[in-house]
């Protein structure tokens, strides 16, 4: 095993996270990721950042986007999952990037060690957005996400599927950073040992989900698209190609890291034992708690059941 990710999971065997440190690291990531669901304003996100991105590329407003046709419709899958890459729903795939990293110092080497782990994330996160999309093309038009209703209390049912959808993810994401610091048991460990990228692709099927949930509306301005054509095919790409569009900057941000930083990166994160999985666990325990506290602990505030503390800043 090469890669960062192998080296999380494995290198418990001989160097364990002190307890101390452990705790340490947990207080840090909960606090980190409770701190981002205060100060996240969705407003500025999803409208400044994300339509913004989406009417650049499109070269008009999303929302008078003419999907008038299947090519059209794929434009608008791609430049709204460029755009949705910084929303709510899926900034827990940026926790994906640490635990890819590689170890091989020569250039031609980080590059070509950055294509497997990737690979295979774009291969889980492939088939849960194509399989999704032939779902809603089927059946989209009875789905919750297809209904533009509101309610004057409680959730819209569009977004009571976000809340179970990334609530689960979240809590995933939790358990995998708790398992990279043993402190409970590692369900891939095993896996990893016979096939070393497991991880990319167990990451790769939780961004592939995110479509299930989100919420975002340039997304389901796709899906209702997607909806009325009745077509399944249509269905498949369009989404595989806004998951696409959703990990663009991710995989940037990765091929950087691996590649363009000479090695420094991998070499600082492997330098002392331990700090691989220090890094990982800290990666997935900032994602899982945002996503988490976010979509069912925030969301749930705006019923006016509970409240959640927020910073109103746009």
């Amino acid at each position: 095993m090469t890669n960062t990710e192998a080296a999380a999971a494995t290198s418990s065997t001989g160097h364990e996270t002190k307890p101390a440190r452990r705790g340490a690291v947990i207080v840090f990531s909960v606090l980190t990721g409770f701190a981002l669901t205060v100060l996240w304003s969705a407003p500025f996100v999803d409208k400044v950042i994300g339509d913004g991105v989406t009417s650049a590329i499109l070269g008009h407003e999303p929302a008078d986007a003419p999907m008038t046709g299947i090519l059209a419709g794929v434009a608008f899958a791609f430049a709204s999952g460029l755009g949705g890459t910084f929303t709510a729903c899926n900034i827990a795939a940026l926790g994906a990037v640490a635990p890819m990293l590689g170890q091989e110092r020569s250039v031609r080497g980080r590059f070509t060690q950055t294509l497997p782990p990737l690979g295979w994330l774009v291969a889980g996160m492939t088939a849960v957005s194509a399989v999704y999309g032939v779902i809603a093309g089927l059946f989209g038009t009875h789905m919750p996400q297809y209904s533009t209703a509101t309610v004057s209390s409680g959730l819209a049912p569009r977004l009571v599927q976000s809340m179970v959808v990334f609530g689960v993810i979240g809590l995933v994401l939790c358990y995998l950073g708790l398992a990279a610091l043993k402190i409970v048991k590692d369900p891939l460990e095993g896996a990893s040992r016979r096939f070393p990228h497991v991880r990319s692709l167990v990451m790769g099927l939780l961004i592939g989900a995110f479509l299930i949930g989100r919420p975002f509306g340039l997304y389901r301005q796709l899906f209702r698209d997607v909806a009325d054509s009745g077509n399944p095919l249509y269905g498949a790409f369009a989404f595989v190609v806004q998951s696409l569009g959703n990990i663009v900057v991710l995989a940037v941000i990765f091929l950087l890291l691996a590649v363009a930083s000479g090695g420094r990166v991998q070499r600082w994160i492997t330098a002392k034992p331990g700090r691989a999985a220090v890094i990982t666990a800290s990666a997935f325990l900032v994602a899982g708690v945002f996503t988490f506290l976010y979509w069912d602990v925030r969301l749930l505030a705006r019923t006016g059941v509970i409240w959640y503390p927020t910073i109103t800043w746009y």
